[in-house]
């Protein structure tokens, strides 16, 4: 365990009109306590569960891979402001990590590309080959391989995006196996039933008020999915 837990503080917040310090989950919830070298942040679409992932890595010191945003016709100015209003508490000091989420990932490919252009060696670590020649779920597959060997704490969103099923399985081996190791510790957001159900793991679910740890069987995604495995004809009629 790197990570023992974020605590929250509302009483500091610079508005209560503005996501995502409008959502009561981050007014009414103290902290997140990390006891699992795995912890799953489940809900809805715009419960705060990757906003709360990107706060924790600013938090941390792990860089984010974003490219320039292009102009938006609105600007919320306080978008990515919650790491300002959070604490991380270490086990036994930082360690470096990193951040994934389909929509970075394509931006750290480029550059990794950019690097091997001038050096090639950095392919190495990537099993030699360019992530941009490899198909959009390989490319996942070699980096998660590749990364999660090193000592760190990773934070990853909704990364069963453009994984199959079958690609999602070696990923939760993946995960089982660095975890298992005692130098990885992961924090992931996710809908995905395959990627919850790794052994020991703790499940956080940004549905509740405030947020509250909850059993496998107990998800949304669990249940619907077992339904509709058992009877798909009732959702199809």
């Amino acid at each position: 365990m790197h990570l023992n837990r974020t605590t929250f503080y509302p009483e500091k917040y610079p508005t209560k009109e503005h996501y995502p310090f409008n959502l009561k989950t981050f007014h009414q919830s103290q902290r997140i306590e990390f006891s699992s070298p795995v912890t799953f942040f489940i809900g809805e679409n715009g419960t705060g569960k990757s906003t709360l992932l990107e706060a924790i890595a600013h938090k941390c010191g792990i860089h984010i891979w974003k490219s320039v945003q292009a102009r938006r016709v609105e600007m919320n100015p306080y978008e990515e402001d919650l790491y300002k209003y959070i604490s991380v508490e270490w086990n036994n000091g930082s360690v470096p990590g990193s951040f994934f989420s389909s929509a970075v990932f394509g931006d750290f490919t480029r550059y990794v590309d950019e690097w091997a252009a001038s050096d090639r060696t950095v392919l190495k670590y990537f099993g030699g080959k360019s992530l941009m020649t490899q198909s959009h779920g390989q490319s996942l597959m070699s980096f998660f391989k590749a990364r999660y060997r090193i000592k760190g704490l990773y934070l990853l969103d909704e990364p069963e995006t453009a994984l199959s099923p079958k690609s999602q399985l070696e990923l939760l081996r993946v995960i089982g196996d660095m975890s298992n190791a005692g130098h990885a510790q992961f924090v992931i957001a996710t809908h995905s039933p395959i990627l919850l159900a790794c052994p020991k793991a703790e499940i956080y679910s940004f549905n509740h008020i405030p947020l509250r740890q909850v059993d496998y069987e107990e998800t949304e995604y669990y249940r619907i999915y077992k339904d509709f495995m058992e009877d798909r004809g009732k959702f199809l009629k």
